[in-house]
């Protein structure tokens, strides 16, 4: 017999759904950045409501914050779907993210934070870490953290919230890039852009920033989209 009081139980229903929510959009940002779910694919609302036992109003709002973040186009009559930007937005979205980033950097100095740029070398470290264990999803999600906590540590949360929409939607691309010896995002290039930060030389991290941007940019391959079954990617985790 449940114990719970009507408060005590709404309670414990809504920490669910919220735990719902949350592992299916983990699994859905993985299955994309681990090249399970290639762009275009079709997110159908009933098939993620069956596959996360969650009510459709649950699903969209999933679906809504991965649009915010870039990772998902919701179109009008016809649903939504991984993101698929083309060439011409690839270079738009680079181009912004220069002169962004850039920005946050100048903000960054100007706070001269020590505290805040340990962590983030530790952020770096774990997505160095993550790289070699050969934990693709982890790495790849540290990798552009990094981008958005730098945007955070500028104190600007509107600059924050454009770059994690940016950020998520470039990194998506460069991901689908299977040649060997490629990396979506080198932890490499971001110790050098720390170190700068670190030694408090400016033009020396508005080049590192540069020429890792450029990197990020020649990374990014042409999509190729294809048709996946959802049950058969997500469901593995929720059956």
């Amino acid at each position: 017999m449940n114990s719970n009081t009507p408060g005590e139980a709404e309670n414990t229903d809504n920490a669910d759904n919220l735990d719902k929510e949350q592992r299916m959009y983990r699994d859905i940002y993985d299955a994309i950045m681990d090249h399970r779910l290639p762009a275009r694919t079709k997110l159908t609302e009933q098939s993620l409501s069956e596959i996360y036992a969650m009510a459709r109003h649950g699903v969209r709002k999933v679906l809504n914050q991965l649009a915010a973040d870039g990772l998902v186009d919701l179109e009008p009559n016809r649903g939504a779907f991984i993101a698929s930007p083309g060439e011409k937005e690839a270079q738009d979205m680079f181009e912004l993210r220069h002169n962004l980033e850039q920005l946050a950097l100048e903000k960054v100095l100007a706070n001269d934070d020590r505290q805040a740029l340990q962590g983030l070398r530790q952020m770096v470290e774990r997505e160095r870490d993550a790289y070699q264990q050969g934990d693709r999803p982890q790495w790849i999600r540290l990798s552009a953290d990094f981008h958005i906590e730098l945007a955070r540590l500028s104190g600007n949360d509107l600059l924050v919230d454009m770059l994690r929409r940016l950020v998520s939607r470039t990194t998506l691309m460069i991901s689908s890039n299977d040649v060997p010896g490629t990396r979506p995002c080198s932890f490499d290039e971001h110790f050098k852009v720390l170190e700068a930060l670190e030694r408090r030389d400016k033009k020396s991290a508005l080049h590192e920033m540069a020429q890792h941007l450029h990197q990020c940019a020649c990374r990014t391959p042409k999509n190729v989209g294809k048709s996946f079954d959802l049950k058969a990617v997500l469901g593995q985790k929720n059956s």
